[in-house]
């Protein structure tokens, strides 16, 4: 019996290793889960930078991204001449998919943009 209940609990203990081990190594290299938040390689935020710049007309870029709204792959978040933030969605080719204002304009959670409450008095 006693046997027995050991060898249960040595495989037990091999399945669990494994599976640890598996989700790890899958985690490591983005093989799971889906892309988006998911920093680039630097010539994948090079390109991605410089063609959002292009599509913005200058400013900085803040952020790239993994992507997968709106049919993009990448997401670069520029902070344009005026203050204002947007966000440049690009296609595997680097090609714009679409230019979003950025709704992350403040650090809190109060949603409200102080310099639009500002201008509405």
């Amino acid at each position: 019996m006693r046997r027995r209940l050991t060898m249960i609990l040595a495989g037990l203990a091999a399945l669990t290793a494994l599976a640890l081990g598996g989700a790890a190594i899958a985690n490591a290299t983005g093989v799971v889960g889906d892309d988006e938040g998911q920093k680039l390689s630097s010539s994948e935020a090079d390109r991605a930078g410089a063609a959002a710049l292009r599509a913005t007309g200058g400013g900085t870029v803040q952020e790239t991204e993994r992507d997968n709204e709106q049919g993009a792959t990448f997401e670069v978040e520029v902070k344009k001449a005026d203050g204002s933030v947007v966000d440049v969605r690009l296609d595997s080719s680097y090609r714009v998919v679409g230019v979003d204002g950025d709704k992350e304009t403040n650090d809190d959670d109060s949603g409200g943009n102080e310099q639009e409450d500002a201008d509405d008095n």
